[in-house]
């Protein structure tokens, strides 16, 4: 299972996308197109919101569950993207659980009206309308993959739903109604696009279980952005830690062997909320630069700031890491001195200590030994301050540019793990 231990954007795709290799089956559990996973492949970038980042790999099943919230429109934008690189050719290896709850325009129009109206008290969402589709699921008035690919069904369901969406948006939110035959003619469409892709999710995961294949659960967003643990309100919507994997998947605890936590080097945030460690100054500027910090999804510039390592081990405690890895080590290369938090004090704010930095470009490093000793030693404090080994280490975006330490999906190729 991996997980991002930060606010999201740690570089889960990349190391998805690396351990797919590996993997028979890849298993997307929560969240929606309000992720943003990027993967370099021989310098083409190709950025996914939905699918699992497993996609890539030709003969890999990738599975979306029962957790996730689904947009049609993204899944069929980015499915015909996939095709017109050559890639999904056989549509058995996309899977969407029945269960799965859909993202509706009123969702969206939702999530844009209310963010207009909090003035300074947005929580700085995407705008996908991802809050108001896991409400309805709460609430029981969502609408499911099952409805939506049954149009009988689908328009029963929007009969039910929409006569209390279209008062909440017209007498509190003060706009127009939204209109019921344009939702159903166009979810229609996108029920018979889809409905290939729509089976029974538990089964298929679980008789993978049971045939003792390689399985990779893939996270979305980061721990501090969890809807239970994280810095709420200013959380996404969904069960973002390594809990959630089951309940959104529909597979048991005991089946989870290893739970790889992925944080970056430092930290960075998109949106509004809390984040003790944020330089706001220069240093944030020269982070954001060196290291691209925009919204996979949104654009946005994502705030930057010294590493946490009070959050990573609260990270670590409510997702039993049992391995981490790290990326855009290759950042933090010029820099004379590196600022390290390692606890906050008791007004809550942090506690540094300062580690000597190092000029050397890491973009060639393929090994430990190959580190600069500094490097070396910053990834060496991490582990002794986390109790976890370091499996991974990321030094640049494409493909192959890391250094593995060590691969818990090592024997489906027979061979041991070091």
């Amino acid at each position: 299972m991996i997980v991002g231990t930060q606010w999201g954007d740690e570089g889960k795709g990349k190391i998805v996308d690396i351990f797919t290799k590996y993997a028979d089956m890849v298993v997307r559990y929560q969240g929606g197109a309000n992720a943003g996973h990027t993967i370099v492949v021989d310098g083409v970038k190709t950025v996914l919101h939905l699918l699992p980042s497993g996609i890539l790999h030709e003969g890999v099943k990738c599975l979306i569950g029962n957790g996730v919230v689904l947009d049609p429109e993204v899944c069929i934008e980015e499915v015909n993207l996939l095709k017109s690189k050559g890639l999904l050719k056989n549509d058995s290896n996309l899977v969407i659980s029945l269960n799965a709850h859909v993202v509706m325009p009123y969702h969206k129009l939702i999530d844009k009206l209310r963010e207009e109206s909090a003035g300074k008290g947005k929580i700085g969402t995407t705008g996908r309308g991802i809050g108001p589709c896991y409400e309805d699921k709460i609430t029981r008035t969502g609408i499911r993959v099952a409805d939506m690919i049954d149009p009988a069904r689908l328009k029963e369901r929007l009969n039910e739903v929409l006569l209390q969406k279209n008062s909440y948006i017209e007498k509190v939110l003060g706009h127009e109604p939204v209109s019921l035959d344009e939702i159903f003619k166009k979810y229609s469409e996108f029920g018979s696009v889809l409905k290939k892709y729509a089976k029974d999710a538990v089964d298929i995961l679980n008789d993978a279980i049971e045939a003792k294949k390689n399985i990779l659960f893939e996270g979305a967003q980061g721990t501090a952005l969890d809807v239970d643990h994280g810095t709420y309100p200013f959380v996404t919507s969904s069960t973002t830690i390594a809990g959630g994997a089951c309940s959104g998947s529909g597979v048991g605890p005991t089946a989870i062997k290893h739970v790889m936590g992925i944080a970056k080097a430092y930290t960075t945030r998109v949106g509004s909320g809390p984040f003790p460690t944020e330089q706001d100054n220069e240093i944030g500027e020269r982070l954001r630069k060196n290291g691209g910090e925009f919204g996979a999804t949104t654009g946005r510039p994502r705030r930057c700031g010294w590493l946490d390592l009070a959050l990573l081990k609260r990270s670590k405690v409510l997702n039993g890491l049992t391995l981490l890895a790290i990326t855009k080590l290759d950042v933090l290369t010029g820099f004379e001195k590196i600022k390290v938090c390692t606890e906050y004090d008791a007004k809550g704010d942090p506690v540094y200590i300062e580690l000597d930095g190092w000029q050397e470009d890491l973009s060639r490093v393929r090994s430990m030994d190959e580190l600069p000793p500094n490097a070396k030693k910053y990834i060496e404090f991490m582990e002794k301050s986390l109790g976890v080994k370091v499996a991974l280490v990321s030094v640049g975006p494409e493909r192959g540019s890391d250094v593995i330490v060590q691969n818990p999906l090592w024997r489906k190729f027979g061979e041991t793990q070091h």
